[in-house]
């Protein structure tokens, strides 16, 4: 007997899929240059409040979308590196997705955070590079344009070959999921909250990540 489970919450998803859409554009828009860099900016922001949003909704949203849901402790790395992975591993993130979750979103929260004071001493500044020293510019320009950028197309570059490799290992496909919601497992689990409370819980916490992004910004004037 097979069971439909709700893992995957309408604003997860959407968070997953305007993250995406948003790393692209910035990856365009960065390596573009010219008029285009004023959408680099809109992006980087728009990054920032959907890392900001997500952050929030793992301590309130749907019960997979949770931080307390991802085994990344190194007993959990272990087992699942041993084939002994339980029925909550296939229903969420695995250990090793659970790691990558938390690697990307601390790279992403880095790239934008030295954007905010970089400066390409051209054209383009940060909102915030007034703000803080030459020296931290001088830094912030370098690693976001060089190692951060590097770090970050490798880290989506492995997050793509997890998916095929999973796939092709005969599991289920991981993608259906993050486009309608619900896995089906061989053991039930708890469905995750998805109705119209938790829809607009995330939105007040999507607009107030919106509104501290603005006010971060408006600091350097």
């Amino acid at each position: 007997m097979m069971f439909t489970v709700r893992i995957w919450d309408l604003p997860t998803r959407l968070f997953h899929w305007a993250l995406v859409a948003c790393i692209v554009a910035l990856l365009i828009t960065g390596n573009v240059g010219g008029d285009a860099m004023a959408w680099h900016f809109r992006f980087g922001y728009a990054v920032l409040t959907l890392v900001l949003f997500r952050l929030a909704w793992g301590l309130c949203g749907g019960f997979w979308s949770r931080w307390a849901q991802l085994p990344i402790s190194p007993r959990h790395v272990g087992a699942y590196l041993k084939g002994h992975s339980d029925i909550r591993h296939l229903a969420g993130h695995n250990p090793l997705g659970s790691l990558s979750v938390m690697a990307l979103l601390c790279v992403l929260l880095l790239q934008v955070g030295t954007g905010l004071v970089s400066d390409d001493e051209i054209s383009n500044m940060g909102p915030l590079s007034s703000l803080v020293s030459g020296t931290v510019v001088t830094w912030a320009s370098s690693w976001h344009k060089n190692v951060g950028k590097l770090l970050l197309i490798t880290l989506i570059a492995m997050h793509l070959l997890a998916l095929v490799w999973y796939r092709f290992r005969k599991h289920p496909p991981l993608v259906p999921a993050m486009l309608h919601g619900n896995k089906i497992l061989p053991e039930p689990v708890p469905d995750s909250a998805d109705n119209w409370k938790s829809r607009v819980l995330a939105l007040i916490l999507l607009a107030s990540a919106a509104l501290t992004v603005a006010a971060v910004v408006s600091l350097g004037g």
